[in-house]
């Protein structure tokens, strides 16, 4: 599915993503894998050139799910520091503290992947032995400059839930 980054469009991944968590029985998944696919696709469309275009891939195995999105940039995410009062830049950090494991590969010569984890062993009953399970959906993440993207990447700490409408 190609989309564009507006907010709208984030918030519509997101419910693909919640979409197909519930397909597979992971709904206590839904709350992280949503959060994280926010901020890794508010990063695409703050941070990506030459193009925001993107995929977001689910990939579902016996005990971990792992959602990806891969760009055409091929400069590798770097966690900051963030300054206390700084509106911006913590998104990664958010992902590596509620995510299993997480990281960034370069893919080909003029792209990366970044991805993270989530355990599922805890969420759904044993399967029995199968090939993994993939969902895909492309994002095309132009930057709008009437929109501004402000409070993407900050959502609020109560609900648990993003703070991007969607």
């Amino acid at each position: 599915m190609e989309l564009q980054a507006l907010p709208s469009r984030i918030g519509q991944v997101r419910r693909i993503v919640s979409a197909q968590l519930r397909y597979w029985h992971l709904d206590s998944l839904i709350d992280r894998a949503a959060l994280g696919v926010t901020e890794l696709l508010t990063n695409v469309h703050l941070h990506a050139r030459p193009d925001k275009t993107c995929t977001v891939e689910l990939e579902l195995l016996l005990d971990r799910l792992t959602v990806s999105v891969r760009d055409h940039d091929p400069r590798l995410p770097v966690v900051d520091d963030a300054d206390p009062l700084a509106t911006c830049g913590r998104g990664l950090a958010m992902v590596a503290a509620m995510s299993e494991s997480w990281g960034a590969r370069p893919d080909g010569e003029s792209g990366k992947v970044v991805w993270f984890t989530l355990p599922t062993a805890a969420c759904a009953p044993r399967a029995t032995a199968r090939p993994p399970l993939r969902a895909v959906a492309e994002v095309s993440a132009h930057p709008f400059p009437e929109v501004e993207p402000v409070g993407l990447a900050r959502p609020q700490p109560a609900p648990a839930r993003s703070a991007v409408a969607g």
